[in-house]
C-alpha cells in the first residue's frame, strides 16, 4: 500500500505540540458558516487545494469580513490576526475547493514580506490594498535552468537615475497573466565566489512598459503558468523590497510562508469527501475504509505539523527548514492520495463526466506530478530540512 511509509524522519522538538483555542475554534466555526452559506454544496465546482477558481468578487467578500490580509495590523487595513488565525481560515477555504487564486499569493506571503521587510510608505501603500483584495501578486522566482535552485537566477537589476533596470525572464509564473504586481527576485551583484550574494527583490507593477507575459498550456490544458519577459523594465527606487544585496535572506523568510501551511497537504482532501459523498457503500468496504483511515491519519498528522509552523511565524521565527519538511512530506502525500483512490474504483475518469469525483479525479492525474515541483522540489526540500534540522 503506497500510503503504508509515511516519512522516515525523526522530527526534533522544533515542531512544539500545540491545539487550537478557544478563540480559534470559534473563527473556526465562523468560517465554516459562512462557507455554507457563501458556497452551498453542489453551487460551484471546487478547486484543487490552491489551485482553484479565479473570482475577484468572491476574495472582495471574504475581505469584507476581515479574511484576507487577517494578520496585517489595523493601521494598514487588516485585522490584526496571527498566523494561526490565518491557518484556520485558509484551512476552511482550502477544504471547501473555494476559488482562492485572485488573493492567494499576496495574503500568503506578500502581505508578511511587506510586513518584515518593506518600508512604511510600501506598507501603506499595499497592505490596505492586499486586505481588501483589490490588487493580486504573483511570485517572480523562477528562470529557465534556475528552479528550485534560486542561485543560479540571472534575470539582472542594474542601477540607473531614480531606480533600477531589470532585464531577463521568469518562468512557470502562476497567475501571471491575471495578477497586478509581482514580487522578483533579481541579480543586483556578481561574486563569483558566493551565488547566495547579489540577490535583491523588487516590486514589479506587470502592467510596466518592457513587461511581456505569454501563457504556459499546462497538461489539463489550463493557462496558468506563465513566462513574464523584462526588457529595460525601469523599476523606481521606491518598489525595491528591503536591502539591496539581502534578496537571498529575505526570499528564504518568503519560502517559509509558502511552503509550511495546508495548501501543501488538502490539494486532493477535495477528492476523499467526493469518494465518500458519492460512493458510500463502497467507502464502507474493508480496503476502501482502511485507505481512508490512513488518509485521514496523515492528514492530522501533516495538520499538527504544519500548525506548529504557523505558532513558530507568530514567535517572529523563520522556521524555513520545519516548513520544507512539511512541504517535502505533504507534496508526497497528496500524489499518494491520488494514486490509492485511482486504485479503489474501476473508473477512466474524464474531466466532463457528471461525477465531482471523477472531474476532480481527472484534474488530480494530470496536475499531481507538479505537486513535488512546485516551491522548490523535494531534492531542494530535503537539502534545506539536512542544513537547518538535526535529522
Amino acid at each position: 500500500m503506497l500510503l503504508n511509509k509515511f516519512c522516515g524522519y525523526s522530527l526534533p522538538v522544533r515542531f512544539e505540540p500545540t491545539e487550537l483555542t478557544p478563540q480559534e475554534l470559534e473563527l473556526q466555526r465562523g468560517a465554516r458558516a459562512f462557507l455554507r452559506d457563501a458556497l452551498p454544496q453542489g453551487s460551484y465546482e471546487p478547486g484543487l487545494g490552491m489551485d482553484s477558481g479565479r473570482d475577484a468578487a468572491f476574495s472582495q467578500q471574504l475581505a469584507k469580513y476581515g479574511w484576507i490580509g487577517v494578520a496585517i495590523p489595523t493601521e494598514y487595513g487588516g485585522r490584526n490576526g496571527t498566523a494561526v488565525d490565518r491557518f484556520v481560515i485558509t484551512e476552511e477555504l482550502l477544504r471547501s475547493g473555494a476559488p482562492v487564486t485572485h488573493h492567494w499569493v499576496a495574503d500568503r506571503q506578500t502581505a508578511p514580506l511587506l510586513l518584515k521587510f518593506g518600508t512604511e510608505e510600501q506598507k501603506r501603500r499595499f497592505l490596505p490594498a492586499i486586505a481588501s483584495a483589490e490588487i493580486s501578486f504573483c511570485i517572480g522566482m523562477s528562470e529557465h535552468e534556475a528552479g528550485s535552485d534560486l542561485t543560479a537566477v540571472r534575470t539582472s537589476a542594474t542601477r540607473t537615475d531614480g531606480g533600477w533596470l531589470l532585464n531577463g525572464t521568469k518562468v512557470w509564473t502562476s497567475n501571471a497573466m491575471d495578477s497586478d504586481w509581482f514580487v522578483i527576485l533579481c541579480r543586483t551583484g556578481t561574486d563569483p565566489d558566493d551565488r547566495h550574494a547579489g540577490l535583491s527583490q523588487f516590486l514589479v507593477d506587470l502592467r510596466t512598459e518592457g513587461v511581456t507575459r505569454s501563457p504556459i498550456p499546462f497538461l489539463d490544458p489550463s493557462t496558468h503558468f506563465a513566462e513574464v519577459l523584462l526588457d529595460n523594465v525601469l523599476v523606481p527606487d521606491d518598489c525595491v523590497l528591503g536591502v539591496i544585496g539581502q534578496g537571498w535572506v529575505q526570499n528564504t523568510n518568503e519560502l517559509a510562508y509558502e511552503r509550511g501551511g495546508p495548501d501543501r497537504w488538502l490539494s486532493t482532501y477535495g477528492l476523499v469527501e467526493a469518494f465518500i459523498r458519492e460512493y458510500p457503500e463502497e467507502a464502507k468496504a474493508e480496503q476502501p475504509a482502511q485507505v481512508i483511515g490512513e488518509i485521514v491519519a496523515k492528514y492530522w498528522a501533516l495538520r499538527r505539523l504544519s500548525l506548529s509552523v504557523a505558532r513558530s511565524i507568530d514567535r517572529k521565527e523563520a522556521p524555513a527548514a520545519e516548513s520544507a519538511l512539511v512541504k517535502e512530506m505533504g507534496t508526497r502525500f497528496e500524489q499518494d492520495v491520488i494514486i490509492a483512490l485511482q486504485c479503489l474504483l474501476d473508473v477512466e475518469p474524464r474531466s466532463t463526466s457528471a461525477s465531482v469525483f471523477e472531474r476532480l479525479l481527472s484534474r488530480a492525474i494530470l496536475s499531481g506530478p507538479s505537486f513535488t515541483i512546485r516551491g522548490g522540489t523535494i531534492e531542494i526540500l530535503r537539502s534545506v530540512a539536512m542544513k537547518g534540522l538535526v535529522l
